[in-house]
């Protein structure tokens, strides 16, 4: 199995959680405007700017893990391409996750919730 180095590894977990944290935070949200408000014109770009948030969160997730399980299949150590994709998604992710975490905190506010 190749090993990457602890930090990787760590970063990664901490980005998977991020955006998990995502996943959960915009579905509930959703569901709070829906029951609050129900679904009208008004919410309807809300309910849609949420749904979409915890797609591209569960999205984001799905591929810092499909690419960590990759490299964990290489022997005996992953290659540069490879381990540029890793570092693409990333720094994709970083920039990504306080993206949705900023939309997610704006619809609470314009919905005071």
């Amino acid at each position: 199995m190749a090993k990457l180095p602890i930090e990787i590894t760590n970063l990664l977990g901490q980005l998977k959680q991020q955006a998990l944290d995502i996943v959960d935070e915009s579905l509930a949200l959703e569901f709070q405007i829906f029951e609050r408000f129900g679904e009208t014109e008004e919410t309807l770009p809300a309910l849609e700017e949420m749904k979409n948030a915890g797609e591209d969160a569960e999205s984001t997730y799905s591929q810092l893990s499909n690419l960590q399980l990759q490299i964990a299949k290489i022997q005996p150590s992953p290659p540069p391409d490879v381990l540029q994709l890793l570092t693409i998604a990333i720094e994709r992710s970083q920039l990504r996750i306080p993206a949705l975490e900023r939309s997610i905190q704006e619809v609470k506010q314009e919905y005071n919730l």
